[in-house]
């Protein structure tokens, strides 16, 4: 019950920011041309921040009163608002400050000709704020810290490179988070996480219908948590295989286009195009 109560509140949290954002919505700083060349406002991933930040603060809260958990007795909570923060901040610099360049060989040719791209600051932040993560009590080995951060950081990149249409980063979470979420149950990673996801789901509807876009600031986010998720909750061999499929497919991104590839496969394009405005 609590790991739905945590989803819920995450969902309502977030559908409450979105009322209430009119700003946000307004802002013509934060407009860009999306897909179909319409303009969108982006970063509407700071929404699932905000929401996940309150509803952080009222557990604390109620349990510093005694109503639920104590303050500083589930770890997990504050690592995955940490994640949060860490990641939807390295999306907000590109969203708002990023240029033309796009993937790693595109960061890597402004670097030779001396540019320090945002998206570069983005994968090398988010490089630095894996380890962090992963440098937790029970990382057993050098080695596997050094996979585990790449985990992360993979993950939290590969959520960007799938941000290309609208709702398939949280399409693709959503069934990334269910396996993840069923060996987690209901312990202190399956709480923590829950709010997040929940936030996530509430961002959909707006995200189909091309009212915002989730941007980088999201996009981030969301890869991110998951990417702690799996390496907080899987065994070693596990996410030993994980760490293969995202060094695969961060890579094969630079040569191919997933939008393609979904597009050339009936189920991945039924379940691409669901809920999609036509």
């Amino acid at each position: 019950m609590t790991l739905l109560i945590a989803l819920i509140l995450g969902f309502l949290a977030v559908r409450l920011m979105v009322a209430s954002a009119v700003e946000l919505s307004e802002s013509k700083v934060l407009m860009r041309n999306n897909y179909r060349d319409r303009r969108v406002v982006t970063a509407s991933g700071l929404l699932i921040l905000a929401a996940v930040l309150f509803i952080e603060a009222g557990r604390s809260a109620l349990g510093a009163f005694g109503l639920g958990i104590e303050p500083g007795e589930n770890i997990a909570r504050t690592l995955v608002l940490f994640c949060a923060f860490g990641f939807a901040m390295l999306g907000f610099i590109d969203d708002v400050l990023g240029g033309e360049d796009r993937g790693f060989r595109g960061h890597m040719r402004a670097l030779r000709n001396g540019r320090v791209t945002t998206g570069l600051l983005k994968i090398g932040g988010g490089a630095a704020l894996a380890f962090v993560l992963a440098a937790q009590p029970g990382f057993v080995t050098g080695k596997r810290l050094v996979a585990d951060a790449l985990l992360i950081a993979l993950c939290a990149n590969l959520g960007n490179l799938l941000d290309r249409a609208p709702g398939r980063v949280i399409k693709v979470a959503l069934l990334a988070w269910i396996p993840l979420a069923l060996i987690a149950g209901t312990g202190p990673v399956g709480v923590a996480v829950a709010p997040v996801i929940g936030a996530a789901a509430g961002m959909l509807p707006d995200d189909l219908r091309e009212k915002s876009m989730l941007g980088d600031t999201g996009a981030n986010l969301i890869g991110g948590v998951i990417g702690l998720m799996a390496v907080f909750t899987l065994g070693r061999g596990a996410r030993t295989g994980v760490l293969i499929a995202l060094i695969v497919l961060n890579l094969a991104s630079e040569f191919i286009s997933f939008s393609k590839i979904i597009e050339k496969v009936p189920p991945l394009r039924y379940l691409d195009r669901l809920g999609r405005d036509a």
